[in-house]
């Protein structure tokens, strides 16, 4: 930090002065970095709403493949079973995958952890830190 503001020695100006001139500051810094976290997570919704959008798709589509498939394993087995005991053990089958894969995600969902806006913490750390040194070294 330098010893002069506004063309005087800091040592020259009030109290006051430089307490407005602190308070300005510390009003543009907390300002900057609520700007810094609202283009993070406004960058981070952009990505997500798109993945999101190509994952529903891609599900539907998936949705789609997946019917088919079962379509035809029901008919193979039909052709050594009844078809009524062919689509029952499918059935069953597909029940019991279903529930296995519940409970994997269900386990993932609960590992999951809020969106930050990682930057910007980063950043308000490392301004309180400077702060801390500006404050302890004018005491000194």
């Amino acid at each position: 930090m330098s010893d002069v503001l506004d063309g005087r020695p800091v040592s020259e100006q009030s109290t006051a002065e430089l307490v407005q001139r602190a308070s300005e500051q510390v009003s543009r810094l907390v300002r900057d970095e609520i700007a810094l976290a609202k283009a993070e997570l406004a960058e981070k919704g952009k990505h997500a709403g798109i993945g999101v959008g190509l994952f529903g798709t891609s599900g539907v589509l998936a949705l789609y493949g997946v019917g088919a498939a079962i379509a035809t394993l029901i008919i193979v087995f039909a052709i050594f079973l009844p078809l009524w005991l062919s689509a029952l053990i499918w059935t069953v089958a597909l029940f019991l995958i279903a529930g296995v894969l519940a409970l994997i995600g269900k386990n993932q969902v609960t590992k999951a952890v809020p969106p930050e806006p990682l930057a910007a913490i980063e950043s308000v750390k490392a301004d309180v830190d400077e702060v801390k040194a500006a404050v302890k070294g004018a005491r000194t």
